[in-house]
């Protein structure tokens, strides 16, 4: 019955899209996220959803869009030459095999994020894509958080809808990206159009921040953890009364503290002593290979170019003997580890030329978005913001979401995870429709300049 509901649903999102060609945008990030084909075993896994809706998305672009509103930013151009020095490397991957597999998907995330900008043309299109990804990553969020409140959480808990421990079904991943999508309900909670911000409106938000609240709790993911506490430091920059915003929110810390679990607790407690957990002294141990790998091959070794490494370190052991605490130093000898970061991943797998690019591509979103705040704060408190006093906020959430993703992304090889891409697509998009406006106002001034600065008619047949 689930199989024949999904089947039916997306059947209707693509027989809309035949009025509406950049519904077919929509549906293709709808699948992208969800991976509704996961979900069936009749009808969805015989449709193709993916290839149905990325060769729709774009030729519904190409055949029926004006495109008067689309240009092509440094940030795509710096996507575009990732992608191009990533098929590079994939053909003189240490593991073809493997690297072949990972390129499968990666290739068309990183199209998509090249391409999605030049249909976010009007606002309403950036809304209603960020409306999208909101709503299909919350399906995910809403049933696990029910999961968790009826029957509770755990690490490595199958708490989603399909058994998939890879893309936003894994714990660390979607509690990092839960994360990153509270400042941009906060943002539809105020200035959304496709869904005014009624109490309606206003109540699922909350409901669904609670939500998004409890995937690192029901997950005992450690990086939500600190995502957490990030974005908790980010709301002091805007909230006006921050001694009341501190004080809530360890007020809300401290009610919450009785009813988490033990295990909650003794996973938590890793974070401030990485030595005594095996899962975090093998990741230095991986991260000090990669440099070495790196090193000694400056270009990369292709996707999961990890598989190759083997090393041995020192594990703290702790054991209580009566009053006293025995430490000692276990070797470990570990080979083939993930490298849990996405640093790291970019550094192993693309070399000092992919690190170079990643982190320019996000270091010119963060610099973007700052600026487009502060311009458009500037001209609302001028009042010279008439009708789009949601541009700086928008920034604001974007930068926020970005921020959040790259403190989580520290600690889990999620480089090219496909949700992060469409985020920097928005991004992309707000800033060509920033340009396009100040263009536009530019031109409109000039006008008036000319006109002002002309002889009238009258006058000139006087000097005559």
């Amino acid at each position: 019955m689930l199989d024949l509901a999904l089947f039916l649903f997306l059947i209707g999102f693509i027989a809309v899209g035949f009025r509406r060609p950049f519904v077919w945008v929509l549906a293709f990030i709808y699948v992208d996220i969800l991976a509704p084909g996961k979900m069936g075993w009749t009808f969805m896994p015989l449709l193709q959803s993916s290839l149905v809706t990325f060769i729709a998305a774009f030729a519904g672009w190409l055949l029926t869009d004006p495109k008067h509103g689309s240009r092509v930013t440094l940030r795509q151009g710096i996507l575009l030459a990732m992608l191009l020095y990533i098929f590079w490397t994939t053909g003189r991957a240490d593991f073809p095999e493997f690297a072949a597999d990972k390129w499968g998907w990666v290739w068309k995330a990183m199209v998509f994020a090249i391409f999605l900008p030049l249909t976010l043309t009007t606002r309403l299109r950036l809304e209603s894509v960020l409306l999208t990804m909101v709503l299909t990553v919350s399906a995910i969020i809403i049933s696990a958080g029910i999961k968790v409140t009826l029957g509770g959480g755990g690490y490595e808990r199958r708490l989603f809808f399909v058994n998939d421990n890879s893309g936003l079904y894994e714990s660390s991943t979607l509690s990092t990206v839960a994360v990153c999508i509270i400042p941009i309900i906060l943002w539809f909670n105020k200035y959304g159009t496709v869904f005014k911000p009624d109490w309606r409106v206003k109540l699922f938000s909350a409901g669904l921040i609670f939500a998004c609240l409890l995937m690192p709790v029901g997950t005992e993911a450690r990086t939500g953890l600190i995502c957490i506490a990030v974005l908790l430091v980010l709301g002091l920059r805007d909230v006006k009364r921050r001694l009341t915003f501190i004080v809530a929110g360890a007020t809300m810390a401290l009610v919450a503290l009785p009813f988490l679990p033990s295990s909650y607790y003794d996973r938590m407690a890793t974070i401030g002593s990485p030595q005594g957990d095996q899962s975090a002294s093998t990741r230095v141990a991986v991260w000090e290979w990669t440099i070495d790998y790196a090193m000694n091959n400056p270009w990369g070794g292709g996707f999961d170019a990890y598989r190759g490494n083997k090393f041995e370190y020192d594990m703290q052991v702790t054991e209580q003997q009566g009053n006293t605490t025995a430490v000692e130093f276990e070797e470990v000898t570990d080979s083939g580890r993930a490298y849990h970061s996405a640093v790291f991943e970019m550094l192993g797998e693309q070399g000092w030329p992919g690190l170079f690019m990643w982190l320019a591509l996000h270091g010119l979103g963060l610099i973007q978005m700052e600026l487009v705040r502060r311009r458009w704060r500037k001209r609302q408190s001028n009042g010279e913001a008439e009708g789009r006093e949601w541009i700086a906020p928008l920034a604001t959430a974007l930068q926020y979401a970005q921020i959040v993703y790259l403190v989580g992304s520290l600690f889990q090889g999620i480089a090219y995870q496909p949700f992060v891409l469409m985020i920097i697509a928005l991004q992309c998009g707000l800033w060509t429709y920033c340009k396009r406006i100040a263009a536009h106002e530019a031109r409109a001034r000039r006008a008036e300049r000319m006109a002002a600065n002309a002889i009238p008619a009258r006058h000139a047949v006087t000097a005559s």
